[in-house]
């Protein structure tokens, strides 16, 4: 609770064992800790933000939550302790404590990172539903309150419920989305559009009523209600869009967080969730820029747009290639880019990949990583895969970094990604991608895609880079074909032209 929850007098005294004596009291020290932790959670965020500190930008995340839940819990028991209430209190913050750090360790342990997105997905649907208890306690047990301030605690409520609720329901569809426990094209309801504005209309209207008449019934409708349109909205988003979408419901769980802070008058539960709600926003803006979406039609349920045709059907002729014959193109290239996307991290491939630029580099060739703003399924997941295998951080270079560059690479190594590299993006204005950046890897000298088959990406496009004829397809599990790549590379490579070896594929 915050300094301004049932806050007792200066002249109350206070028992020895949960407060300071003299002018602290456990509300002044809680306060202080509050404003301690809120600065921690901010150099968090600031840490976070570079490869070099996210390290520390972690370890200032934890000491922050930890300073958070011991003030909050020696406040929360303050007065009470060695009374029945205050040991019964106790015992039960500590079981929830225990229970919850033992269950999310034990997920942190056994997750593998192709998991991480729909794991975060499936987290923020957590907060969501605490918003949505918290909320309806402050219906069931109402403050003492009375005109404009029980107004405020009546539209306090409603609101914290409505945003909770949509995260919750929008939260458990992206997570069956990125597991593929539900299909990943968006759902077409006749009038979709039509039926999220008018929820958004009927929560309006419900509001102006609960406010003014606090029944159960209307806290009822407009839960349901919210449960309803956060399934629709992310429902009716495609999964090629379910990056931002995992970005977006962060931000809706911040402010979720942030309406149940008003409830509880916890300051530090407010300020938490500003954060979020507003970190999560700007990035999901920073991505959907970098996928020439638009922002609101996104974070809208796909409102104002037309559904694309997709297609998957090949375009052309495609040549094959051996790993043998890419470790000879590796040994006489002067540079090389790989670009590595989601099926590096299904293949677990990175440390293979790290070990290749890691002897690519000993050889003298220049290796860098060019890594596009939504590669993988969640912002930052490739980095974060580079960064456990331990490839430094001044060869990985962001997409406008490096895209320049291509025109003058002798090799790019294509691992995994598909829409990130798509030429019709740029080319193709028909194209359900079309006038999204993507890494300009067909302009290079030679360009090696590592695919398991020739099916369309995620978005359910097929590339007309695979038919490109200085395109070659290394097909096979990703981690397989690199360490062949690695064995072959320890040898001294034969040369041989890559044109009279490559077998032309059939349509």
């Amino acid at each position: 609770m915050s300094p301004g929850a049932s806050a007792p007098t200066l002249s109350r005294s206070l028992d020895v064992s949960t407060a300071v004596s003299g002018p602290f009291t456990a509300e002044s020290v809680a306060g202080a800790a509050y404003i301690a932790a809120a600065l921690l959670f901010i150099l968090s965020l600031a840490g976070l933000s570079r490869h070099e500190k996210a390290r520390a930008g972690v370890l200032y995340g934890i000491a922050g939550m930890a300073l958070a839940l011991a003030a909050t819990i020696w406040l929360a028991l303050e007065g009470t302790l060695g009374t029945a209430r205050g040991w019964t209190g106790l015992i039960l913050l500590a079981a929830a404590v225990v229970v919850g750090g033992g269950i999310g360790l034990w997920r942190a342990r056994v997750v593998e990172m192709t998991g991480m997105p729909e794991l975060i997905a499936l987290l923020h649907s957590f907060v969501g539903l605490a918003a949505v208890l918290v909320g309806w306690n402050g219906h069931l047990q109402a403050p003492a309150l009375a005109g404009d301030l029980l107004a405020v605690h009546h539209a306090e409520v409603f609101i914290g419920v409505f945003i909770g609720a949509v995260t919750f329901t929008g939260s458990i569809v992206a997570f069956l989305k990125l597991s593929a426990r539900m299909k990943s094209a968006p759902l077409m309801l006749p009038g979709k559009n039509a039926i999220n504005l008018g929820a958004l209309a009927a929560f309006a209207a419900l509001t102006v009523w609960y406010v003014n008449d606090s029944r159960l019934e209307l806290l009822i409708a407009v839960t349901v209600l919210a449960f309803g349109l956060g399934w629709h909205l992310v429902a009716s988003i495609g999964g090629g869009d379910m990056p931002v979408v995992v970005s977006m419901l962060n931000s809706y769980s911040g402010w979720a967080a942030a309406a149940a802070g008003f409830l509880l008058n916890n300051d530090l539960l407010i300020i938490t969730g500003a954060l979020v709600g507003s970190s999560g926003a700007y990035l999901s803006y920073i991505m959907c820029r970098a996928m020439n979406r638009s922002f609101i039609s996104v974070i809208a349920g796909g409102f104002g747009i037309a559904p694309a045709a997709a297609t998957d059907a090949e375009q052309g002729e495609y040549r094959e290639i051996t790993a043998r014959q890419t470790a000879e193109l590796l040994f006489d290239a002067s540079s090389v880019v790989i670009t590595p996307g989601y099926g590096m991290a299904v293949a677990q491939a990175q440390y293979p990949v790290a070990e290749l630029a890691h002897q690519l580099r000993a050889r003298g060739v220049n290796v860098r990583f060019g890594i596009h703003p939504v590669a993988g399924r969640l912002p930052g997941h490739m980095n974060v895969l580079l960064a456990e295998a331990r490839v430094p951080y001044d060869i990985v270079l962001e997409m406008d970094e490096i895209n320049d560059d291509f025109d003058g690479t002798s090799v790019v190594l294509v691992i995994g990604a598909n829409d990130t590299v798509n030429p019709a993006a740029a080319e193709d204005p028909t194209s359900p991608i079309a006038g999204m950046p993507v890494l300009r890897v067909w302009e290079a000298e030679n360009v090696i895609v590592f695919k398991r088959s020739m099916a369309a990406g995620y978005a359910g496009v097929q590339n007309p880079l695979f038919f490109r004829g200085n395109t070659s397809m290394l097909f096979g599990d990703a981690k397989a074909r690199v360490e062949d790549i690695l064995r072959s590379l320890s040898e001294d490579p034969v040369s041989s032209p890559l044109a009279d070896n490559a077998a032309p594929g059939q349509h």
